[in-house]
């Protein structure tokens, strides 16, 4: 693959994305959701380890399960939005190493190292919600990516019994662009990059 991609998709995906705090009133059907995660799940992660765990909050009651975690400016642009994602990173994700990196004995690189199973699950989970961010704008939906909640809260909500923790949460959806706001300053090249 040595295409450089059209203008128009380096827009879509980068230049001209924003993040978008309102929404507007349409479905981001269950069928659309599968297909991001088809497309999200085949980008890198070390090992191919894919620690990611995305739990789409999307039905009335999960919504106010949520809605009791979130920090008081995050609840009116995630409650109107289709849906939330929660993306999270399974801390037992090298049991599946077997089967995603069958080349060698992986697993073994990571039992009983607590250190090292917390910073790959956490690294290689975040890259993964960045894919989720950059496959939804792919994709034709917009998103709203943010901290401002509460984990623990969250995790004992929707990842109670089981070995996820979350990291960030990330809104989905067709945007309103009255809600979106000036674009904020980048680094120049010089400010925050080296050739060496």
């Amino acid at each position: 693959m040595t295409t450089r991609l059209d203008p128009a998709a380096m827009k879509q995906l980068f230049l001209e994305a924003r993040t978008q705090n309102k929404w507007q009133a349409k479905d981001v059907s269950d069928t659309l959701l599968h297909e991001l995660i088809d497309v999200m799940k085949m980008a890198p992660t070390s090992a191919n380890c894919s620690p990611a765990r995305i739990m789409f909050v999307k039905t009335p009651a999960a919504k106010e399960r949520l809605k009791a975690c979130l920090a008081p400016g995050n609840v009116d642009k995630t409650m109107s939005a289709p849906v939330c994602a929660i993306i999270g990173h399974d801390m037992r994700f090298y049991d599946h190493l077997p089967k995603l990196f069958p080349h060698t004995d992986a697993k073994a690189w990571f039992v009983g190292k607590d250190e090292h199973i917390g910073m790959t699950a956490f690294r290689n989970g975040t890259l993964q919600g960045a894919y989720l961010i950059l496959a939804a704008r792919a994709l034709g939906l917009d998103t709203g990516a943010m901290s401002g909640f509460d984990n623990a809260k969250v995790d004992a909500a929707f990842f109670a019994d089981s070995t996820i923790k979350s990291n960030f949460l990330c809104n989905i959806g067709y945007g309103d662009p009255a809600g979106v706001m000036a674009r904020s300053p980048r680094f120049t090249f010089d400010e925050m990059a080296q050739i060496v």
